[in-house]
């Protein structure tokens, strides 16, 4: 699958097969998470890998009812932002970074044959906390988003409606 195409037939998956994700395929996902730029090539990020099912219940419960994925996922990854490594002129640029790693995993599971639904955690300071006490996470390391992963029930590889919008596009200007 290339690129365009897994971009253009990803889309959330919430449902997911009982079957365990090996062990090279998530660390795929990890190196395609490490592969996305960041501020200043800071790389101010940090994973907490989780293929427990009594852990996944507790991150479900953390981030509250949108987060149910979690709990028949085959794994997830907790990304999280390290601020000890955030550009120290504009540290809040490590949001952006955990969101183009969660973006990268999210095409990298398409092109696997994964399923992936992305789960906001930061900004909402509960889940954040939540996420923080769950994992024992050092102070300056920040929950950004969830994915809960697994082989999906429905099939994601069919083409999709086409989501262009030539009214949202201007050249050059307004």
């Amino acid at each position: 699958m290339n690129t365009q195409q897994a971009i253009l037939t990803r889309r959330s998956c919430r449902k997911f097969i009982d079957k365990p994700i090996e062990s090279e395929k998530l660390h795929q996902l990890l190196q395609a998470a490490m592969s996305g730029p960041s501020c200043v090539n800071a790389r101010d990020w940090s994973f907490v890998v989780v293929t427990d099912r009594g852990r996944l219940t507790q991150m479900a419960d953390a981030n509250g009812r949108p987060a149910e994925p979690l709990r028949g996922a085959a794994a997830a990854i907790l990304v999280c932002g390290d601020l000890q490594r955030a550009f120290p002129p504009a540290q809040d640029y490590w949001v952006i970074d955990g969101a183009i790693a969660a973006q990268n995993i999210c095409l990298a599971a398409q092109e696997l044959g994964l399923g992936a639904v992305w789960l906001g955690t930061w900004p909402q300071m509960d889940r954040v906390q939540a996420q923080q006490k769950l994992f024992a996470l050092p102070e300056h390391i920040v929950p950004h988003s969830v994915l809960a992963l697994g082989y999906p029930a429905i099939d994601l590889t069919s083409p999709r409606e086409d989501r262009y919008e030539e009214n949202r596009v201007h050249f050059e200007q307004w």
